[in-house]
């Protein structure tokens, strides 16, 4: 068999939607996938004709016209992320019904156009910044622009100790910008309008490449057209690809490919309900309404009551400061020649305490 047939094994079984790279990784490493019915081994290669089984079931990689490839509009609150024990992820607030991750990020704190696949393979050659491929924001700031503000930041700007590419960026009204970026640093735009003394107030991706947000409402969805992934597949055939995404971390100023590929391939877990939706359902392209999405998503900020340094450890009955009750001690110092203990005491030979007791004594110790 020819080796540009073979692919290794667990992206063939990734790819069938009931796991991830490394959780396929982990099934081999447990001895519970088979390859023709002989056990699996780590770095294992299957070709068309092999059969795998994992747990004793025959699973197939997902046909092309199977792959599933969204755009959603997220709103300000949801967390671009897999992981189900962030309670605000994308996967849990979209309920799509089978495996999806997101392609790229964008910030809890902002809204817009965001992608999610089934496809692992296309996330750095959509993200990839050698790749040049464009995202367009609108951006809304505290301040009146300038003519030096814009100019300064399509020249590209110091953030996290490496300056920007340079970008095409325009003023929509006193307060609103449009920008368009080849770059993924984290919190780029942020982080560029803060070097000036701007802050954001908002900031909406509106244009990934040939997609855009436009007729799909906040928290709403809509599968890619088939004209559109055509088009999109056709911009990315001679893009770069990431040589070993296994081994990337979330680092500061990470870019957008490098957090995909460690959340798609170290956070992400099998979301597929009991029943998930046919070829057929999935190949409709309307747009989905999701029922979170008219609800309001504010997230009030818990504050611990109690608690403090006054009267020593927290807790919610702190003690009252003091020594202890009765003659000994008064005021946490030693009875006697060093009256008032601590360092507000003196010896008996006039030079200063400098007693071991602090005034009040430890803090767990209840008062007269």
């Amino acid at each position: 068999m020819a080796e540009r047939e073979l692919i290794r094994l667990n992206k063939y079984i990734s790819e069938s939607g009931i796991c991830s790279r490394r959780e396929a990784d982990r099934f081999i490493e447990l001895k519970n996938v088979t390859i023709n019915r002989k056990t699996a081994v780590l770095g294992d290669r299957v070709g068309p004709k092999d059969v795998v089984r994992v747990n004793g079931e025959i699973v197939e990689r997902r046909a092309k016209e199977d792959e599933i490839y969204i755009l959603f509009n997220k709103p300000v609150g949801i967390t671009s992320t897999t992981d189900s024990s962030d309670k605000d992820n994308i996967i849990d607030y979209i309920k799509y019904g089978e495996r999806i991750f997101p392609v790229g990020r964008l910030d809890k704190d902002s809204q817009g156009l965001i992608i999610l696949t089934s496809n692992g393979d296309i996330v750095n050659q959509i993200l990839r910044a050698g790749n040049q491929h464009e995202k367009e924001y609108v951006v809304t700031v505290d301040r009146p622009l300038t003519d030096e503000f814009i100019k300064s930041m399509s020249s590209g700007v110091p953030i996290l100790g490496v300056n920007t590419k340079k970008c095409k960026i325009h003023a929509e009204s006193k307060f609103v910008f449009r920008i368009t970026l080849i770059q993924g640093m984290n919190r780029q735009i942020r982080r560029m309008c803060e070097h000036f003394g701007y802050e954001v107030l908002k900031l909406e991706r509106v244009r990934i490449m040939n997609l855009t947000v436009k007729s799909i409402p906040i928290g709403d969805y809509r599968e890619m057209k088939p004209e559109e992934l055509a088009e999109l597949r056709e911009m990315i055939k001679d893009s770069e690809k990431t040589k070993d995404p296994l081994k990337m971390t979330k680092t500061p100023g990470l870019k957008d490919p490098e957090r995909s590929m460690h959340i798609a391939r170290s956070l992400q877990r099998k979301t597929a309900p009991t029943e998930a939706p046919t070829s057929k359902e999935r190949n409709k392209k309307a747009i989905v309404a999701n029922p979170k999405s008219a609800a309001n998503r504010k997230s009030a900020t818990k504050t611990r009551a109690g608690g403090g340094s006054v009267g020593g450890r927290g807790g919610s009955n702190p003690r009252p400061a003091g020594g202890r009750p009765g003659a000994g001690r008064p005021g946490g110092g030693r009875p006697g020649s060093r009256p008032g203990g601590g360092s507000s005491g003196t010896r008996s030979g006039g030079k200063p305490s400098g007693g071991r007791g602090k005034a009040g004594g430890r803090g767990g110790k209840r008062g007269n």
